[in-house]
């Protein structure tokens, strides 16, 4: 108790100019070549991490013909990197504040280069699933340690505002380009390069990294919380067992529901063990941050729309439309240029508007384009239903995702910052996961089995409003809970 109550005082003096420092006016001097360089490793970690999570969609049937993998099989190409991803994600931060960010972000994308190479030459099924479950776990090692190192690299202020955006605009342009990507490495080469392409990328990430990243850790002493990292690990892992399984199963099959309790039950148990513990996996004072836990709770709740609105504009274009997947990833370029560009415009606009008042705004107009999507109809035509909705919906959540990152990691201390980096990852990919299985059962509602244009549009539409009322519900929630820019509490 007393080690919690020592990191939440020491979080409230690190956080007490969180809203304010995230939206303070810019200095005059920004980040050298140097630190512009680490963030060009660091963004590119966090490219590769979020690209693979949709690069695969478009390749899955060549995979499937190639490997002759089954339907389930099909399905665990996508779920052993999700769940891999997600489950070991806040293992993977606090082992960067304890080993070294450097240390631990090299380490993470050397597995994922590796894991890499082992997909794209399987010559079985289970071979290329269990490579993708070794992506996932470079992955969750990867990822918080992309944003820690670019937040212990530049200074808190305007600065760091405008870092914290490019690595946004990086992530969302990786989940948007996965399509693009996918569908012209398919269409020219094969599906294995859809996996093979990340190792010349990482190979020349690691090189770039090992010369340009300093080492920072955690200098109190510390040791690892291995009780919590095995309670937080399984619970994490099984619940987003239990999400993928609804989309097969259904909500109220055993093979959903005991993996879902199990992973609850796990995370309680957690969540006493850190209460009780003196080296915490994680402080929970770190909660009492009003910052910390209104932005992560934001965040879940912003992906689970997000993450589904690339699924379901991809199936639309290709299933109603009739696009290739080639031609799918192109019509949704110009949705993945304007969540770069939300990204990018958010640092300026941010000592105008506060970072509370532009994740708002950010978020209606992401909830705008939702509502116009809903509108889509079987012969829609692509300016109609894919050009402006979707410009809208991602300018949206790019303008939504820089102040909220910005503000769930301004709270952070030092020696918490990796883990509180893998807490913004997780709130994001966990909240997409349950998004995607919640709405793709919303749209199957609706077609009531049927697999014609009409029938599909309507879930698809069906989901797209219920996406527009999660994002309502966001904003109601920032309104309620996140912080002013006087004050942290």
């Amino acid at each position: 108790m007393t080690a919690m109550v020592r990191a939440s005082s020491e979080s409230r003096r690190d956080a007490k100019t969180d809203a304010d420092s995230i939206s303070a006016p810019p200095g005059r001097t920004g980040p050298g070549a140097r630190t512009w360089a680490v963030i060009l490793a660091a963004c590119a970690g966090q490219f590769l991490v979020v690209l693979d999570v949709s690069v695969v969609n478009v390749a899955l049937p060549s995979m499937r013909a190639d490997l002759g993998l089954s339907a389930p099989g099909l399905q665990w190409v996508l779920n052993a990197y999700a769940i891999a991803f997600a489950g070991f994600m806040l293992l993977g931060g606090r082992a960067a504040d304890l080993f070294g960010r450097k240390r631990t972000f090299l380490a993470g994308l050397a597995v994922f280069t590796l894991a890499s190479a082992a997909g794209g030459f399987a010559q079985e099924g289970w071979q290329l699933i269990a490579a993708r479950a070794v992506q996932g776990l470079g992955a969750a090692v990867l990822a918080p340690a992309t944003l820690t190192i670019l937040t212990s690299a530049v200074p808190a202020g305007a600065a760091r505002t405008r870092a914290i955006g490019t690595w946004s605009a990086v992530g969302a342009g990786g989940g948007a380009a996965g399509g693009l990507v996918g569908g012209l490495l398919t269409d020219l080469l094969s599906w294995r390069w859809v996996l093979l392409i990340n190792v010349p990328v990482g190979v020349l990430v690691l090189a770039g990294a090992a010369l340009w990243l300093t080492e920072s850790r955690d200098t109190t002493g510390r040791r690892l919380d291995l009780p919590g990292a095995v309670l937080v690990t399984t619970g994490l892992a099984a619940v987003a067992y239990g999400i993928v399984q609804t989309e097969e199963r259904g909500w109220g099959q055993v093979p959903t529901l005991l993996p879902l309790v199990g992973g609850v039950l796990l995370l309680g148990a957690f969540v006493g063990v850190e209460a009780r513990t003196k080296e915490a996996l994680m402080p929970l004072g770190v909660f009492r941050i009003r910052a910390v836990s209104a932005a992560n709770a934001a965040m879940f709740v912003c992906g689970t729309a997000s993450f589904s609105m690339w699924f379901f504009m991809t199936v639309y274009a290709q299933n109603i439309l009739g696009h290739t997947p080639l031609e799918a990833g192109l019509a949704l370029v110009p949705s993945s240029l304007s969540v770069v560009l939300g990204s990018k415009l958010a640092p300026r606009l941010m000592p105008r508007t506060g970072a509370r008042a532009l994740a708002v705004t950010g978020t209606l107009v992401a909830a705008a384009g939702f509502g116009w999507q809903s509108t889509m109809t079987a012969d829609g035509t692509f300016l109609s239903v894919i050009l402006g909705p979707g410009i809208l919906m991602m300018a949206g959540l790019g303008l939504a995702t820089t102040p909220l990152a910005a503000l769930a990691t301004a709270g952070a201390t030092p020696g918490d910052a990796g883990l509180v980096s893998g807490l913004v990852n997780t709130s994001r990919t966990m909240g997409g996961a349950l998004g995607l299985s919640v709405l793709s059962t919303v749209a199957a509602s609706r077609t009531a089995g049927g697999t014609g244009p009409q029938a599909l549009t309507e879930g698809y539409a069906l989901a797209f409003r219920t996406g527009c009322g999660v994002l309502l519900g966001a904003v109601a929630l920032m309104l309620l809970w996140l912080p002013r820019a006087s004050s942290d509490e």
